[in-house]
C-alpha cells in the first residue's frame, strides 16, 4: 500500500478476553464501515497474543468523524464491556514511508 505523504495512522493495539461473543463479526463490520468513510485510506491488521490494527486517514478531521460514527461508538462500548482486557490507541502523522519486497 503506497500512500501520498503526509497522512495519519491510527494504531490500535489490544488484548482480548477469552470469549469471542461476536467479536470477529464486529471487526469485519467495522472494517467495511471504515472503508466507506470520507478520508479513509487503508487498513492493516495482525493478531497473536496482542492484536494490532492500523487504519490510515487523510486528516485528523476524518479520524474524529470516524471515532464519533454511531455504529463505531456502539462497537467501542461493546469492546470495553465484553471483548477487551486492554487496549491503546495512538494517532500518528506519517511523514515518510518505504518498503521492501522480494519477488
Amino acid at each position: 500500500m503506497e500512500l501520498n505523504n503526509p497522512y495519519y495512522a491510527v494504531i490500535f493495539t489490544s488484548i482480548t478476553t477469552e470469549e469471542d461473543k461476536g467479536y470477529l463479526e464486529m471487526v469485519h463490520q467495522m472494517e467495511s464501515l471504515a472503508k466507506s468513510q470520507t478520508g479513509f485510506l487503508g487498513f492493516e491488521s495482525a493478531r497473536g497474543q496482542m492484536g494490532i490494527s492500523v487504519s490510515y486517514w487523510d486528516s485528523l478531521g476524518a479520524i474524529a468523524i470516524w471515532k464519533m460514527q454511531a455504529d463505531h461508538l456502539f462497537a467501542q462500548k461493546k469492546g470495553r464491556e465484553e471483548w477487551y482486557k486492554w487496549y491503546k490507541v495512538r494517532i500518528c502523522l506519517v511523514e515518510r514511508e518505504y518498503e521492501f519486497g522480494n519477488g
